[in-house]
């Protein structure tokens, strides 16, 4: 095995990469290729950098563009043209939606026809999976072999890359130990790490479960405000502790808790969508405000960590009759769906609410 970065290593450096504002580079199939930055981190001075090249595009999903009235033209997504007097807080005020109410007209905003926008939709999948707002700033360069070696960028096949982010990255088991709960004095927590250097998933095994039986199950989302803060906002916090309560009454049982924060854009987006709920949006509007579908958690991880984990047939606890859908997708039989309604307070009815009507969860 080479010293150097496979494709997989190299999209965990880029996610880094945009994380901190550094640019990356694309190739296409014909030997073109992009510069990219994100739209979030980015820097005046990189951005005045790339005008020196050309003319960058900002692209941005087609929910974001449903807001600012940007036509989408490649269907997923827009190819906003920059104007020439635009600098990073005009870039920034069309990625974020912080301020949409108190400067609601952002336009007119011309999109890009001509051309093709694989490199744009990579740089969006990427800046999602960095867990940044999705857009970036994309220009074209004809030599990105040159460019990527002359500035010492981050160099990712675009051809090649696609399709990987759509793949889900090998579990390690990494470790497991004993860990008296007080739902449960007789459990365990397992670590799995992905190869792909993304977040760490954990498994927590109430008692011994019999691997030839459904075992009681839940996948849980993590959620920092309400499992750890006590946030009224959700129903997250009853729902886990709930759940531990039962797998130890029941005597077994398998919790996984994926770090899949926000459904899946990450704490700080979360509180970007909070904020926009302060402004009279709910969850769903203030995601797709955002530039993010309804839900962008990838539930094969917990298909994926229960059949390592020897289990094929479970008892499912969840109000979501998504997760049934996948878990069956994956391989996993759900013998039987378990209800889970807790925490309904005064601050989360229009929350749980929408979660009914729009997302379709079991009330």
């Amino acid at each position: 095995m080479p010293l150097s970065p496979d494709l997989m290593e190299l999209l965990a450096r880029a996610r880094a990469d945009l994380r901190m504002g550094v640019p990356v580079v694309m190739t296409g199939p014909d030997g073109a290729g992009a510069l990219v930055m994100a739209a979030e981190t980015g820097s005046p001075e990189r951005l005045a950098l790339m005008r020196e090249m050309g003319a960058p595009d900002l692209a941005i999903s087609a929910r974001r563009a449903e807001t600012l009235k940007a036509r989408p033209y490649d269907g997923d997504l827009a190819r906003v043209i920059l104007p020439e007097d635009a600098g990073m807080t005009w870039v920034q005020g069309i990625a974020d939606p912080a301020d949409d109410l108190t400067r609601p007209m952002k336009g007119p905003l011309s999109s890009r026809r001509e051309g093709d926008a694989a490199l744009h939709r990579l740089a969006i999948s990427l800046a999602k999976s960095a867990r940044l707002l999705p857009a970036a700033l994309v220009l074209p360069v004809p030599q990105p072999f040159a460019l990527a070696g002359a500035e010492q960028l981050t160099l990712i096949d675009a051809v090649a890359a696609a399709p990987s982010l759509m793949v889900l990255a090998n579990l390690d088991h990494v470790v497991s130990a004993r860990v008296p709960l007080r739902a449960a004095e007789n459990a365990r927590l397992h670590i799995f790490r992905p190869e792909d250097g993304s977040e760490e998933h954990y498994a927590i095994e109430i008692g011994r479960p019999d691997r030839d039986a459904p075992v009681l199950a839940r996948l849980h989302s993590a959620c920092f405000t309400g499992d750890l803060l006590g946030s009224l906002k959700c129903d997250c916090g009853p729902q886990l502790n709930a759940a531990l309560a039962m797998m130890g009454e029941n005597g077994s049982g398998v919790l996984l808790y994926l770090n899949q924060e926000g459904r899946g854009i990450g704490l700080a987006n979360k509180m970007r969508a909070y904020a926009l709920q302060d402004q009279g949006f709910d969850t769903v509007e203030a995601n797709h405000r955002l530039g993010f579908e309804d839900d962008e958690r990838d539930f094969r991880l917990g298909a994926e960590i229960l059949q390592r984990m020897g289990f094929s047939a479970v008892k499912l606890l969840t109000n979501n009759p998504g997760k049934i859908k996948i878990m069956e997708r994956c391989g996993i039989d759900v013998v039987e769906r378990v209800p889970l309604k807790v925490g309904e307070n005064r601050f989360n009815e229009a929350y749980l609410a929408t979660k009914m009507l729009k997302s379709g969860h079991l009330l």
